[in-house]
């Protein structure tokens, strides 16, 4: 009996053992999933049963430095399904993405893929209007369709378009800045998103009793830009008429900064686009078969219309270069405005270095002079005296081997000479042969414009919440002292010169003393030049610096930057000093200008003797000319052309009319083109045409095609430039 109980025994204490083993086991493994992994299968069942809906925040928006709005984000929905309760409505898959491609203006086939799919959350399309939202709603209610959301959503608008388009950049589907400030100042301006969560089972159906759960959303910071809408417009006006009137082959660049703390208060490029559609097709391309969202149609893009010209090309800057040659020998004390000269060519390692106006040099000068005629040999002669080491320390000093960290994306390093040689620097010092930015070359200018000081350019002014509160501001930042006020006194007075004797003529302002320098630099590309202006007002206490480049001028006025790109910038200039309310500051010599002109009187009603005797008066000095028959001294005047008030030069000729004329008398226009200005003047006057002078000089343009009809005592604008110029 003792053998079988033993056995017994033996098997219940294996069995004990076993029971105890696997109920440890047990323990452990349930220890484990409670303290050890509890958190996890806590988030992963809360995963499970719930799901979440994004709510998007609103982005910043973007504002010039005045408060108006640049970039700003609208209200608008987006559909949301859940695919998996989608199909277990009535209606079939097919009929339920055919109707949703006709109320959403989609392609069906790509709606019933996401029906199909074996997920809980598919987003069907974002951006719609609160209408196409609601009809979505009515056809869910109608159908008793569930698992279809409608959820708020933002649209990003830009109210003016293209205006500062390569300052602001642009967005994607997602509202993430995908270009220009946009991007740069992302961080800032998404904001946080929200959520809306929901019960679900474990098939990922929402439970019919449910309760969901809003988790808000923070919007985005607003972020104030230095730009001035007022002045982008000048700028962008500028340009668009001066890429229609020099028929420009590679589009054009603007930037005007406030040298006095660095900022950015316009900045244009062209070719541009609408921020509004990004990927609209650029020009040369068709819109009926253009797609840019493609990669091809996405490098297309990358290098027409959305390339910033201003901060992502670089190009040889010419004799707008000249000025930093100039401060260099100037403080270094190689030169002074009176140091004698001459433009007579000049032999630097076997290549000889001629004046632009070779053949046809000024010979003997003084640098000043020099200057103002932008001949070469002067300034290879100021660099051979400062020597290679100091000359080029001078060129790294106003910023050219350095990018200027503008907060704006793609900026270009410059191109610069490694080993530098004496010819190397000859040719430096006149701008060629290397390469710059726009952007680093107005930036060197506010050093010159402001007593010495080499500024950093600033974009964005601060960040400030929706309560207009400062979250964070950027101050203008000081880069380095470069030259001493006196040097830059003394070469603001020479600039000066530049625009009112030398080259820079058709950049003068009556009443604003403005300062610059010309430039027209060659490239690779056989006929193609790049004309550029570099200047800044008033010269003595100077508030704006304004750069124009010109690239690839095909047009009638030739390619000289003198002649092109300095009356560009003449107009950007002359429209923000107004703005700005810069008092105008008369030279004896604009004073005589002015006294040229005068404003056409009313004499209707008046007697012919009269009115001659008004018209001869000293301050006025009109001619007149009489339409009608019959009439003597005491004829009364019924009409009269130009109408009263018109700014004509003196010596014009009004017609009066003796009667109430039903249809005035016809004018064949002259053509004035390459007369001067009392030619052009007399040619008109002679046929009962009046002329609204623009500028000085030889006439290179005039407001009608020759042989057009106006009608008899009409004003003719006709534009002036001074031909003769780099």
């Amino acid at each position: 009996m003792a053998g079988p109980s033993l056995l017994i025994k033996k098997r219940l204490i294996i069995l004990l053992v076993s029971f105890s083993i696997l109920i440890t086991a047990l323990i452990v493994r349930l220890a484990w999933i409670q303290i050890f992994k509890g958190d996890w299968y806590q988030k992963e069942a809360y995963q499970q049963q719930t799901r979440g809906r994004d709510i998007s925040p609103k982005r910043g928006k973007i504002y010039d430095r005045n408060g108006k709005e640049l970039a700003i984000s609208a209200s608008v929905e987006k559909v949301i399904i859940n695919p998996q309760q989608v199909r277990d409505s009535d209606m079939s898959d097919e009929a339920i993405a055919g109707d949703m491609a006709v109320m959403l203006d989609m392609d069906s086939e790509t709606i019933l893929k996401k029906v199909k799919k074996r997920s809980s959350y598919e987003v069907i399309k974002r951006k719609i209007s609160k209408d196409t939202g609601d009809k979505i709603r009515e056809w869910c209610k109608k159908n008793d369709i569930a698992g279809v959301y409608i959820d708020e959503d933002t649209k990003r608008f830009y109210p003016n378009r293209n205006l500062a388009a390569h300052v602001l950049g642009f967005t994607g589907d997602d509202n993430q800045g995908l270009d220009g400030i946009e991007a740069i100042m992302d961080a800032y301006l998404k904001g946080i998103p929200g959520k809306i969560l929901s019960e679900t089972d474990a098939r990922g159906r929402e439970l019919p009793i449910k309760e969901e759960k809003h988790i808000g959303v923070q919007d985005g910071a607003n972020v104030v830009l230095t730009i001035d809408e007022t002045i982008q417009y000048f700028a962008q006006k500028a340009l668009e008429k001066a890429i229609d009137d020099n028929k420009l082959m590679n589009g054009a660049s603007a930037i005007v900064m406030d040298p006095r703390n660095g900022d950015i208060l316009a900045l244009v490029s062209k070719p541009d686009f609408d921020l509004n559609d990004p990927w609209g097709a650029p020009p040369g391309e068709d819109p009926n078969t253009w797609n840019g969202r493609t990669k091809e149609g996405i490098q297309k893009l990358q290098k027409t219309v959305w390339r910033n010209k201003a901060v992502v090309d670089t190009y040889e800057p010419g004799s707008t270069f000249k000025a930093i040659t100039s401060a260099a020998g100037l403080e270094e004390g190689a030169v002074t405005p009176d140091t004698q000269t001459s433009d007579f060519p000049i032999s630097v390692q076997g290549h000889t270095i001629y004046c632009w106006r070779r053949g046809r040099e000024h010979g003997n000068e003084t640098f000043r002079q020099g200057v103002y005629f932008s001949c070469n040999p002067v300034f290879v002669k100021v660099s051979q005296s400062l020597g290679p080491k100091k000359f080029f320390d001078y060129v790294r000093a106003f910023g050219f081997y350095d990018r200027t960290e503008i907060s704006l994306p793609g900026e270009a390093k410059s191109i610069m000479f490694k080993n530098p040689k004496e010819i190397d620097m000859a040719v430096s010092s006149f701008g060629q042969r290397f390469q710059i930015t726009p952007l680093q070359l107005i930036s060197s200018y506010t050093a010159i414009a402001n007593g010495g000081k080499l500024m950093k350019p600033r974009i964005v002014k601060e960040i400030t919440d929706s309560e207009g509160n400062i979250i964070e501001r950027f101050e203008p930042e000081v880069v380095r002292n470069v030259i001493s006020k006196k040097t830059s006194d003394t070469l603001r007075e020479i600039l000066e010169g530049v625009v009112s004797e030398g080259t820079g003529k058709n950049a003068y302002i009556s009443g604003y003393h403005v300062a610059g320098k010309t430039g027209t630099s060659e490239t690779t590309i056989k006929d193609r030049y790049i004309a550029s202006f570099s200047s800044f007002a008033p010269a003595d206490n100077p508030v704006i610096c304004v750069l124009v480049v010109l690239d690839y001028p095909k047009g009638p006025f030739g390619h000289q930057g003198g002649v092109i790109a300095a009356p560009v910038a003449k107009s950007i200039l002359e429209d923000t000093l107004e703005y700005l309310g810069v008092e105008k500051r008369y030279t004896e010599k604009d004073k005589e200008m002015m006294t040229e002109q005068v404003f056409v009187p009313d004499i209707r009603g008046k007697s012919i003797a009269e009115a001659r005797k008004v018209l001869s008066a000293a301050q006025f000095d009109l001619k007149f000319k009489v339409e009608g028959e019959g009439y003597n001294n005491d004829t009364v005047v019924v009409d009269q052309t130009p109408k009263p008030g018109i700014s004509l030069n003196k010596k014009s000729v009004v017609i009066l009319y003796t009667y109430k004329p039903k249809q005035q008398k016809m004018i064949k226009i002259p053509d004035v083109r390459n007369k001067t200005i009392d030619e052009a003047t007399q040619t008109l006057n002679k046929l009962g045409l009046n002329i609204k002078v623009n500028g000085d000089g030889v006439a290179f343009g005039q407001e009608y095609e020759p042989g057009a009809e106006v009608e008899k005592g009409d004003v003719i604008n006709v534009d002036f430039r001074h031909p003769d110029t780099e």
